[in-house]
Protein backbone atom coordinates (compact mmCIF):
# COMPACT_ATOMS: atom_id res chain seq x y z
CA UNK A 1 0.00 0.00 0.00
CA UNK A 2 1.59 2.82 -1.03
CA UNK A 3 0.76 6.16 0.57
CA UNK A 4 1.78 9.84 -1.27
CA UNK A 5 3.78 11.93 1.24
CA UNK A 6 2.28 15.50 2.20
CA UNK A 7 4.33 18.57 1.76
CA UNK A 8 5.33 19.95 5.03
CA UNK A 9 4.56 23.35 5.51
CA UNK A 10 6.14 24.90 8.73
CA UNK A 11 7.32 29.02 8.74
CA UNK A 12 7.70 29.22 12.45
CA UNK A 13 9.83 31.93 13.77
CA UNK A 14 12.12 29.51 15.15
CA UNK A 15 12.10 26.67 12.25
CA UNK A 16 15.02 27.03 10.86
CA UNK A 17 16.85 26.78 14.05
CA UNK A 18 14.61 23.67 15.05
CA UNK A 19 15.34 21.56 12.63
CA UNK A 20 19.08 21.79 12.93
CA UNK A 21 19.09 20.97 16.78
CA UNK A 22 16.53 18.13 15.71
CA UNK A 23 18.81 16.64 13.45
CA UNK A 24 21.56 16.74 15.37
CA UNK A 25 20.11 15.39 18.63
CA UNK A 26 18.83 12.80 16.05
CA UNK A 27 22.21 11.92 15.43
CA UNK A 28 23.04 11.41 18.88
CA UNK A 29 20.40 8.92 19.69
CA UNK A 30 21.61 5.47 20.66
CA UNK A 31 20.65 2.79 18.05
CA UNK A 32 18.11 1.04 20.23
CA UNK A 33 16.29 4.10 20.12
CA UNK A 34 13.94 4.02 17.51
CA UNK A 35 10.95 6.39 17.11
CA UNK A 36 7.94 4.76 19.06
CA UNK A 37 10.12 5.16 22.37
CA UNK A 38 10.30 8.88 21.48
CA UNK A 39 6.52 9.16 20.69
CA UNK A 40 6.10 7.69 24.12
CA UNK A 41 8.86 9.56 25.47
CA UNK A 42 6.20 12.83 24.05
CA UNK A 43 2.98 11.04 25.81
CA UNK A 44 5.53 11.19 28.96
CA UNK A 45 6.14 14.67 28.93
CA UNK A 46 2.00 15.21 28.35
CA UNK A 47 1.60 12.98 31.37
CA UNK A 48 4.46 15.37 33.65
CA UNK A 49 2.91 18.41 31.94
CA UNK A 50 -0.78 17.71 33.73
CA UNK A 51 0.76 16.22 36.43
CA UNK A 52 2.23 19.42 37.74
CA UNK A 53 -1.15 21.29 36.65
CA UNK A 54 -3.06 19.27 38.50
CA UNK A 55 -0.54 19.14 41.88
CA UNK A 56 -0.52 23.45 41.75
CA UNK A 57 -3.69 23.03 44.20
CA UNK A 58 -0.89 21.89 46.53
CA UNK A 59 1.32 24.05 45.91
CA UNK A 60 2.47 26.68 42.73
CA UNK A 61 5.70 25.46 42.80
CA UNK A 62 4.04 22.44 40.75
CA UNK A 63 4.71 24.68 37.68
CA UNK A 64 8.31 24.10 37.31
CA UNK A 65 7.49 20.02 37.20
CA UNK A 66 4.65 21.15 33.95
CA UNK A 67 7.31 23.25 32.20
CA UNK A 68 9.70 20.61 32.30
CA UNK A 69 7.06 18.39 30.88
CA UNK A 70 7.12 20.72 27.94
CA UNK A 71 10.46 20.06 27.03
CA UNK A 72 9.85 16.27 27.43
CA UNK A 73 6.96 16.36 25.31
CA UNK A 74 8.98 18.41 22.75
CA UNK A 75 11.54 16.08 22.71
CA UNK A 76 9.53 13.17 22.23
CA UNK A 77 6.89 14.59 19.75
CA UNK A 78 9.20 16.80 17.83
CA UNK A 79 12.42 13.97 17.67
CA UNK A 80 10.22 10.64 16.71
CA UNK A 81 9.82 11.86 13.11
CA UNK A 82 13.15 13.42 12.07
CA UNK A 83 14.50 10.15 13.93
CA UNK A 84 12.91 8.13 10.49
CA UNK A 85 13.86 10.73 8.22
CA UNK A 86 17.43 10.48 9.46
CA UNK A 87 17.60 6.93 9.64
CA UNK A 88 15.35 6.50 6.17
CA UNK A 89 13.39 3.94 8.41
CA UNK A 90 9.73 6.43 7.65
CA UNK A 91 6.58 4.53 8.18
CA UNK A 92 4.32 6.89 6.64
CA UNK A 93 1.34 5.04 7.23
CA UNK A 94 1.53 3.54 11.11
CA UNK A 95 4.00 6.68 11.56
CA UNK A 96 0.75 9.17 10.82
CA UNK A 97 -1.50 7.34 12.19
CA UNK A 98 0.36 7.06 15.71
CA UNK A 99 1.65 10.16 15.30
CA UNK A 100 -2.19 11.65 15.20
CA UNK A 101 -3.66 9.54 17.51
CA UNK A 102 -0.82 10.53 20.41
CA UNK A 103 -1.33 14.28 19.56
CA UNK A 104 -5.01 13.81 20.45
CA UNK A 105 -4.22 11.57 23.53
CA UNK A 106 -1.50 14.15 24.95
CA UNK A 107 -3.84 17.34 23.59
CA UNK A 108 -6.26 16.02 25.85
CA UNK A 109 -4.01 15.57 28.82
CA UNK A 110 -2.55 18.88 28.64
CA UNK A 111 -5.33 20.85 28.52
CA UNK A 112 -8.11 19.14 30.87
CA UNK A 113 -5.07 19.07 33.34
CA UNK A 114 -4.41 22.51 32.95
CA UNK A 115 -8.02 23.08 33.34
CA UNK A 116 -8.32 21.24 36.98
CA UNK A 117 -5.18 23.55 38.20
CA UNK A 118 -5.54 26.12 40.39
CA UNK A 119 -4.97 29.01 37.84
CA UNK A 120 -7.23 27.79 34.53
CA UNK A 121 -10.81 28.21 34.46
CA UNK A 122 -11.75 24.07 33.29
CA UNK A 123 -14.08 26.10 30.75
CA UNK A 124 -11.86 27.54 29.50
CA UNK A 125 -9.15 25.14 29.31
CA UNK A 126 -12.14 22.83 27.08
CA UNK A 127 -12.68 25.53 25.16
CA UNK A 128 -8.81 25.88 23.95
CA UNK A 129 -9.09 21.85 23.57
CA UNK A 130 -11.83 22.09 21.82
CA UNK A 131 -10.62 24.59 18.88
CA UNK A 132 -7.29 23.07 18.96
CA UNK A 133 -8.99 19.86 17.84
CA UNK A 134 -10.90 21.41 15.17
CA UNK A 135 -7.85 22.52 13.90
CA UNK A 136 -6.00 19.61 13.91
CA UNK A 137 -8.75 17.55 12.20
CA UNK A 138 -8.86 20.42 9.37
CA UNK A 139 -5.33 19.71 8.81
CA UNK A 140 -5.33 16.22 8.31
CA UNK A 141 -7.98 16.73 5.54
CA UNK A 142 -6.41 19.06 3.99
CA UNK A 143 -3.41 16.63 4.15
CA UNK A 144 -5.35 14.43 1.98
CA UNK A 145 -7.11 16.79 -0.06
CA UNK A 146 -4.62 19.46 -0.68
CA UNK A 147 -1.57 17.19 -0.19
CA UNK A 148 -0.80 19.64 2.58
CA UNK A 149 0.22 19.40 6.13
CA UNK A 150 0.71 22.40 7.97
CA UNK A 151 1.88 22.76 10.75
CA UNK A 152 1.83 26.47 11.75
CA UNK A 153 -0.34 29.31 11.60
CA UNK A 154 0.10 32.94 11.65
CA UNK A 155 4.58 31.94 12.07
CA UNK A 156 3.15 29.89 15.56
CA UNK A 157 3.03 26.19 15.60
CA UNK A 158 3.16 23.38 18.50
CA UNK A 159 6.74 24.83 19.94
CA UNK A 160 5.98 28.23 20.38
CA UNK A 161 3.35 27.65 22.08
CA UNK A 162 5.21 25.30 24.46
CA UNK A 163 7.13 28.16 24.78
CA UNK A 164 4.24 30.49 25.40
CA UNK A 165 3.19 28.08 28.14
CA UNK A 166 6.73 28.06 29.82
CA UNK A 167 6.91 31.49 29.74
CA UNK A 168 3.26 32.15 31.44
CA UNK A 169 4.31 29.15 34.29
CA UNK A 170 7.43 31.34 35.16
CA UNK A 171 6.00 34.43 34.96
CA UNK A 172 3.22 33.10 37.68
CA UNK A 173 6.07 31.22 40.11
CA UNK A 174 7.83 34.32 40.09
CA UNK A 175 5.22 37.58 40.18
CA UNK A 176 3.58 37.39 43.03
CA UNK A 177 0.90 39.78 42.03
CA UNK A 178 -0.20 37.66 39.00
CA UNK A 179 -1.60 35.03 40.98
CA UNK A 180 -4.33 37.50 42.35
CA UNK A 181 -7.93 37.22 40.69
CA UNK A 182 -9.78 40.29 39.03
CA UNK A 183 -13.39 40.55 39.18
CA UNK A 184 -15.36 41.10 35.81
CA UNK A 185 -18.60 41.87 35.63
CA UNK A 186 -20.71 40.73 32.76
CA UNK A 187 -24.64 39.88 32.27
CA UNK A 188 -25.25 41.04 35.92
CA UNK A 189 -22.91 38.20 37.14
CA UNK A 190 -19.82 38.07 38.62
CA UNK A 191 -16.90 36.38 37.20
CA UNK A 192 -13.33 36.08 39.54
CA UNK A 193 -10.48 35.87 36.45
CA UNK A 194 -6.68 34.71 37.18
CA UNK A 195 -3.77 35.95 35.12
CA UNK A 196 -3.97 31.92 33.33
CA UNK A 197 -7.89 32.73 32.60
CA UNK A 198 -7.18 36.31 30.93
CA UNK A 199 -4.26 34.71 28.75
CA UNK A 200 -6.24 31.89 28.07
CA UNK A 201 -9.03 33.41 27.06
CA UNK A 202 -6.60 35.32 24.15
CA UNK A 203 -5.69 32.70 23.16
CA UNK A 204 -8.70 31.38 22.67
CA UNK A 205 -10.04 34.12 20.69
CA UNK A 206 -7.01 33.75 18.57
CA UNK A 207 -7.51 30.16 17.67
CA UNK A 208 -11.21 31.09 17.09
CA UNK A 209 -9.99 33.57 14.48
CA UNK A 210 -7.61 31.55 13.17
CA UNK A 211 -9.75 28.42 12.54
CA UNK A 212 -12.54 30.86 10.50
CA UNK A 213 -10.38 32.39 8.65
CA UNK A 214 -8.84 28.66 7.61
CA UNK A 215 -11.82 27.36 7.15
CA UNK A 216 -13.12 29.97 5.16
CA UNK A 217 -10.10 30.04 2.99
CA UNK A 218 -10.17 26.49 2.24
CA UNK A 219 -13.86 26.29 1.69
CA UNK A 220 -13.24 29.07 -1.04
CA UNK A 221 -10.46 27.29 -2.60
CA UNK A 222 -12.04 23.64 -2.48
CA UNK A 223 -15.33 25.32 -3.97
CA UNK A 224 -13.25 26.54 -7.31
CA UNK A 225 -11.41 23.36 -8.15
CA UNK A 226 -14.83 21.32 -7.57
CA UNK A 227 -17.12 23.63 -8.90
CA UNK A 228 -21.00 23.31 -8.67
CA UNK A 229 -22.70 20.85 -11.27
CA UNK A 230 -24.30 22.49 -13.69
CA UNK A 231 -27.71 20.92 -15.18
Amino acid sequence: MEVKQSNRIQTSFINAAEKKALVWLAGKQPKFINSDHLSFIGFLGAVIIGAGYVLTNLDIKWLWLSSFGFLVNWYGDSLDGTLARVRNQQRPIYGYYLDHTLDAVNECIMFICAGLSAFLNIHIAIAALILYLLMSMNVSMNAHLKGEFKLTYIKLGPTELRIIMVILNTLIILIKPLRNTWDLVLFGKTFALTFFDIAGAVIVGILLIVYLTTIFSDAKYYSRIDPRKKN
